[in-house]
């Protein structure tokens, strides 16, 4: 007798690419990752990540079949299956990753923007439910976004729309490089790597002391940073508010473009509650049109951080099959 239908969930980051395989009802049945960084051949990275899935699919003792392989990544591509030039991982230009797929299985692959993911994710399993006009914003190593709007994905004409930290921010030649090539993107301001910008600025302004100051740069992450703001470090707390301020501003010209009933923040940097939820819906509010004031939710997502962008990318494979 066959087994319980499964959809592989990946999850694909710039440090980590994370994946489960979850049934139609949204339990993540197993799952593990792969360090992404290690891995600059795109090929070797995809062999590597279909074995494990096939391993955590043995694991459950012929009690699962595989249904498909669901994947959110940086600049994933859904029209095409691809992966194009994304800033945060090991691999430039495009990467046909469907077709690297398509060598071990014949089973429906998709592949989509990592953001767009874990927005399925929100609607389906989590906060969003329901709701048919929603942004969700990733703020990891970079910032994501995902926009539904009438109760669908928004794609665009070439499979790329919704690419809000890519969008500038603080215009200028001398601004913040990005690794997309261009400078003054939110995503170098709004982010876990943003918010580490910023403190060192704030630092090297000032002469306040700070635990902070012990720290190199690869050594902080966001993480760090809220911890010294919850002992109410000075320099971690102007950090986190300027970080606020950007992100408020750019949110007043997102719910100008869709007129959202919610805005769902997820990721690293949102664990960092208050101190980035309130000056963001601070500032936000202050740019709004009036029209627009007090109508906007900002909310933390519904779902476990380990697991939005997975059930969201596993969703994709049901989507695929139910609409065939």
């Amino acid at each position: 007798m066959a087994g319980k239908k499964v959809a592989a969930g990946i999850d694909i980051g710039g440090t980590n690419s994370v994946f489960g395989l979850v049934d139609r009802e949204g339990n993540i049945l197993a799952g593990g990752s792969v360090k992404t960084a290690h891995y600059p051949d795109a090929e070797e990275f995809t062999k590597v990540v279909y074995n494990e899935v096939i391993k955590a699919l043995d694991s459950l003792g012929g009690k699962a079949e595989l249904a498909g392989f669901g994947i959110g990544a940086p600049m994933g591509n859904i029209n095409r299956g691809t992966i194009e030039y994304p800033a945060g991982l090991p691999w430039k230009g495009i990467t046909p990753l469907a077709d690297f797929f398509r060598k071990y299985t014949s089973l429906p692959i998709i592949v989509t923007n990592d953001a767009n993911a874990a927005a399925v994710g929100e609607m389906i399993y989590g906060a969003a439910k329901g709701m048919k006009d929603f942004v969700v914003l990733t703020l990891g190593t970079g910032l994501g976004s995902g926009f539904v709007v009438n109760g669908r994905l928004v794609y665009g004409n070439d499979g790329f729309a919704g690419e809000l930290g890519h969008t500038t921010i603080k215009p200028g030649y001398s601004d913040r490089e990005c690794g997309c090539g261009k400078k003054g993107c939110t995503e170098t301001y709004v982010s876990a790597t943003g918010l580490k910008r910023t403190l060192l600025k704030v630092m090297a302004n000032t002469l306040q002391p700070s635990r902070l100051r012990r720290y190199s740069f690869e050594e902080l992450d966001a993480k760090i940073i809220y911890e010294a703001a919850l002992e109410g470090d000075p320099l971690a707390l102007k950090a986190f508010e300027y970080t606020g301020m950007m992100l408020g501003i750019k949110l007043a010209d997102v719910v100008a473009h869709t007129s959202p009933e919610a805005i769902f923040l997820f990721g690293g940097l949102a664990n960092a509650k208050e101190f980035i939820f309130e000056p963001a819906r601070k500032y936000m509010e202050e740019n709004l049109l009036s029209i627009y004031r007090g109508k906007v939710k900002l909310l933390p997502s519904g779902l476990e951080e380990k697991n939005a962008a997975v059930l969201g990318a596993s969703s994709l494979v049901w989507s695929e099959l139910e609409n065939k």
